[in-house]
């Protein structure tokens, strides 16, 4: 099971990725804008609110809607329902995706997409 320092560590891995402390929680930007928090036992990230509520739907033992963030493109995840360290990662990466811009995406293509087996 994924905790903390494991959220810290792959967040901090991304390309031009800062730590902020921000509403007494840990939170993770990329080019000043923030796509994951770490609020306690779960992570908040950025997700199409589509690809959100599906995820919900599916999984509901792993994902859910906070109230305060239900008009926004944010998911939170539960650290204790992730499976492993790479599940953890994808979600990281795919909410680094959302928040870098073009350029960043541009100069690292491997940042979220599959590795090639």
């Amino acid at each position: 099971m994924p905790d903390a320092e494991d959220v810290r560590r792959i967040a901090l891995s991304l390309p031009d990725t800062t730590e902020k402390i921000a509403w007494s929680m840990p939170t993770f930007r990329v080019a000043g804008k923030m796509f994951a928090t770490m609020p306690e036992t779960s992570i908040a990230v950025r997700c199409p609110k589509e690809e959100r509520d599906e995820l919900v739907l599916a999984e509901p033992g792993k994902f859910w809607i906070a109230d305060h963030e239900a008009g926004f493109a944010w998911v939170r995840a539960r650290l204790a329902a992730l499976e492993d360290e790479d599940e953890l990662r994808d979600i990281l990466a795919d909410s680094w995706r959302q928040a870098a811009t073009p350029r960043l995406i541009e100069a690292h293509p491997e940042v979220g997409r599959p590795s090639a087996d």
